[in-house]
């Protein structure tokens, strides 16, 4: 999680929601060459879990800028020890946080408000060839979404389970590992 300074006044508030030097501070040391925003215009959508397979893995830092989301990602790095574990933040126009997301780990959100737009820099080009996506209600992984019927597109909806995915992610436990509480389905 990152949680950006905010300074208010009388006419609103100043954040820094980005600055290379803190971020390399906390170990994310990446290029950013992308910025995507997305609007949902109901409560209820869930957009996910994507992530793009290497050469064209992507590291996400997400923020939602108005409304608010139940932002998840999720490991898919095979041999990790945290593989198929997730973690979840409450990103929202209120609080200001946003959300680091690795390469290695597929990302998906939920609307929790009527409307919501979400933004996010990219490591990496979006890539139609390895543009992937995992099933948002694997049994195997267990996330506790908030809502029981999302509103999906088709092709979340027909997303292929974690083990059936064309996944080419492997551990080799020398990466920093992301040091937020991991949730499992039990």
């Amino acid at each position: 999680m990152i949680e950006p300074r905010t300074v208010p006044d009388e006419r609103g508030w100043f954040a820094e929601t980005y600055k290379k030097r803190d971020f390399e501070t906390e170990g994310i040391i990446f290029d950013f060459v992308q910025d995507n925003h997305s609007r949902s215009t109901s409560r209820g959508i869930l957009r996910g879990l994507h992530f793009q397979k290497e050469p064209a893995a992507q590291g996400k830092l997400v923020g939602c800028i108005l409304g608010e989301i139940y932002d998840v990602a999720v490991d898919i790095r095979k041999g990790s020890p945290t593989y198929a574990k997730w973690v979840s933040a409450t990103l929202s126009e209120e609080n200001h946080a946003m959300m680091w997301v690795p390469p290695g780990f597929a990302h998906g959100f939920l609307t929790t408000s009527d409307i919501s737009e979400v933004t996010y820099k990219l490591t990496s080009e979006y890539s139609p060839s390895h543009d992937r996506s995992v099933r948002w209600s694997d049994p195997a992984i267990g996330i506790n979404w908030p809502v029981v019927n999302p509103i999906l597109s088709k092709r979340d909806a027909e997303a292929p389970l974690l083990n059936d995915v064309d996944n080419n992610f492997v551990w080799e436990g020398k990466e920093k590992d992301v040091s937020l509480n991991t949730n499992t389905s039990s």
